[in-house]
């Protein structure tokens, strides 16, 4: 169901508004953002008493996985996660999309620290945040600090917004803060950056289905000595290759979130989620790579639909910690396990 209703605005195949939306301020529609609102999407993992939808990070997957193969520019990750560690705070207002409210949480490229970067002193916030998506729309940021949570006006007196082009068309954020006067709130943001993690991992499951599903088209259709291209062994073998990665990634993101949403918590959960982060950022660069040579010549010009798919994953494969990142936490966390397991195989 959850699916279905993702077709009222993300429709396979159709890639029209991710075109026209690009190199566009503020990078998508205001209109399909509140639909998205009424659709109950950005509360989705908001609990019910707080006036989400309380469901689990399987049924986000499914949904962003759905947006992700129509490469569907609504910054949904960044505002899910924003309103779901402000709770009861979110407000009607915000879970409805009638303002926007986004997560400003990293300090540097290679980190997964959401402490860094700034700090409040005598209730005011200094420092910096970097690669806010669609800070153009933002009402609100709420910025991570090691004192908690500030929620900060767009407008504020001493915020700075700069602005840098990212390469899906789309725009990434730094925003300074010099001594600015926000909302200070209780919260952790580890849980909810590992959820965003993993939602982006299922973003780009959705841009390795989408080309794929554009590529086999392609195949089936190209002719060449009177005969589609799609009947080469050789191209058959590299698309099963390509199949095969989808399933893959399709399989750590669901056992992910299942993982989280039977209670998985601390490295258990951190675990499965850098397993599916790693693998689906790894294997959404190699995708749309290939998919892009499997079209020939026409795959490296600007009209031809399956660079769009390249372009966003160049800009989500990094995103909450790339593959190489998460691969180094994964590793990380699975040490202690395999002490224990040393100390069980050597006796005591």
């Amino acid at each position: 169901m959850i699916r279905d209703s993702a077709q009222a605005i993300a429709r396979r195949g159709d890639l029209r508004r991710a075109r026209d939306w690009r190199d566009r301020s503020p990078g998508f529609d205001r209109a399909v953002w509140r639909a998205m609102g009424d659709l109950g999407w950005i509360g989705l993992r908001v609990d019910e008493a707080d006036g989400g939808s309380g469901l689990g990070m399987l049924e986000f997957c499914a949904l962003v996985e759905e947006l992700g193969a129509t490469l569907t520019p609504e910054p949904l990750i960044a505002a899910a996660a924003a309103v779901r560690l402000l709770g009861r705070n979110a407000g009607s207002d915000r879970l409805s999309g009638d303002r926007i409210v986004l997560l400003a949480w990293q300090e540097r490229a290679g980190s997964l620290d959401p402490a860094g970067g700034a700090s409040v002193a005598g209730g005011r916030l200094s420092g910096c945040k970097r690669f806010v998506p669609a800070a153009d729309a933002a009402d609100e940021f709420l910025v991570t600090t090691e004192s908690g949570l500030v929620l900060v006006p767009r407008d504020a007196a001493g915020l700075t917004v700069e602005r840098s082009p990212g390469q899906d068309g789309g725009h990434l954020a730094t925003l300074h803060f010099d001594g600015v006067q926000g909302e200070l709130l209780p919260g952790d943001a580890g849980r909810v950056l590992d959820e965003a993690a993993l939602a982006t991992a299922a973003y780009l499951l959705g841009v390795i289905e989408g080309a794929l599903a554009l590529t086999v088209d392609y195949l089936k259709t190209r002719r060449q000595f009177d005969v589609p291209i799609g009947s080469f062994q050789a191209l058959q073998h590299r698309a099963v290759d390509l199949t095969l990665q989808a399933a893959l990634t399709r399989a750590s993101v669901e056992s992910a979130a299942a993982c989280l949403d039977g209670g998985a918590v601390g490295a258990e959960a951190q675990a499965a989620v850098s397993r599916a982060k790693a693998r689906a950022s790894d294997a959404a660069m190699l995708v749309t790579r290939q998919t892009i040579q499997l079209h020939g010549g026409i795959g490296y010009t600007d009209e031809c639909d399956v660079g769009l798919y390249l372009r966003k994953a160049m800009v989500l494969a990094p995103a909450y910690g790339g593959a190489a990142l998460h691969r180094r936490r994964y590793a990380a966390l699975q040490s202690p396990v395999d002490e224990v397991v040393d100390e069980v195989a050597d006796g005591p």
